[in-house]
């Protein structure tokens, strides 16, 4: 009998969390257990408030690899929720993955820890940093975290830096289009980081689709880990327009969406 890899995923009733857990589900191969701060029994989420040291322990007992996708929003109040869940809670995660042998953390970063270089800069992830706002500090903070533990405790860390994950699988404006990601390919990242070679100790990489236009070149990724993304943003841009559907036009000069 082939032991299945068990799997936590935090923040598994959000957007992106929700749907990598669906689609983690449907391989099979994994045994998942999943949380969110708002449990869902018919959805198979457990309770987990990430500011919670203990349940973090307790949840993370017998993990090999944690998804985490829980996250205050960058709109949030920074000293009221992004610092204690976003900041505090990764702290207490990378401590009971010390304490319980996680073997590998994969972060939900965002691209919004480089937003304020200038669109036309070719930038690659390991760039330094360039927060567009608190937000994006707090996601800078996170993947160093990440580094200190792979270096000090060999938790093999991988972030990813998610551009833009509406929902509905398809992009609503011009920047967006540059950044997207559909959800079959968020997926198969997500798998791909799991199954990446356990000797990566620490990793950043741009969580985008195959974009024409892409602001950042993520074509290493498939020698790399694997990684062979099946959707382009511009082509569903095209269907859009044919459709006359609504497309915000929505281009800066920084690549975070940002403006001074």
């Amino acid at each position: 009998m082939v032991m299945k890899r068990k799997l936590l995923i935090t923040g598994a009733a959000g957007v992106i969390g929700g749907a990598v857990t669906a689609g983690l589900r449907t391989l099979e191969r994994y045994d998942i257990t999943a949380a969110d701060v708002r449990p869902d029994e018919a959805r198979g989420i457990a309770s987990l408030d990430v500011t919670d040291a203990q349940r973090m322990e307790e949840l993370t007992t017998g993990v090999d690899t944690v998804l985490h996708f829980a996250w205050a929003k960058d709109q949030d109040d920074f000293l009221g929720k992004v610092l204690p869940i976003n900041v505090t809670g990764a702290y207490h995660l990378y401590e009971a993955a010390r304490r319980n042998g996680v073997k590998r953390i994969i972060f939900a970063s965002s691209n919004h820890a480089t937003g304020f270089y200038k669109v036309g800069e070719k930038i690659e992830a390991t760039d330094p940093y360039r927060p567009d706002s608190f937000y994006g500090l707090s996601k800078c903070y996170i993947e160093l975290l990440g580094q200190l533990y792979a270096d000090k405790h060999g938790i093999s860390s991988i972030n990813i830096r998610i551009g833009n994950f509406p929902g509905d699988d398809r992009p609503h404006s011009d920047r967006a289009a540059h950044i997207w990601i559909s959800a079959r390919d968020m997926v198969q990242l997500a798998e791909r980081c799991i199954e990446a070679d356990e000797n990566i100790p620490f990793l950043c990489l741009y969580g985008t689709s195959a974009n024409t236009d892409n602001y950042y070149d993520i074509g290493y990724l498939k020698e790399l880990i694997g990684y062979d993304p099946q959707d382009d943003a511009a082509r569903l841009m095209d269907e859009a327009e044919r459709r006359h559907q609504p497309i915000k036009h929505d281009e800066t000069a920084y690549q975070g969406g940002v403006t001074k």
